[in-house]
């Protein structure tokens, strides 16, 4: 994939953060904004996925029920978990 230049203005102090956090890596100014934008980028498009398959299979709770009943029948007379597997499994993106 070929490349594009950008050009920007930006803030003088601005330029002296990123001109830091890149040296602190070892890096140029440029490959660390490019790799910040890449990642950012990823995020959102990962993000996006993850909304689209909790719509696909449904997003599970978040919590508990208030009144508990759920957690008593969750759990036998010692207190290990009694419950089946679930009839499903969530997609995990190989995130461990």
């Amino acid at each position: 994939m070929g490349s594009t230049v950008l050009s920007l203005r930006i803030d003088g102090e601005l330029l002296d953060r990123l001109r830091s956090h890149a040296a602190k890596r070892g890096m140029s100014v440029q490959d660390y904004v490019a790799r910040t934008l890449i990642r950012e980028d990823f995020d959102e498009r990962f993000k996006t996925a993850v909304d689209e398959t909790e719509k696909f299979y449904g997003a599970e709770p978040l919590s508990a029920p208030a009144d508990g009943a759920a957690a008593g029948a969750a759990t036998g007379a010692a207190g290990a978990a009694t419950d089946a597997p679930r009839d499903h499994v969530r997609p995990s993106a190989g995130i461990a």
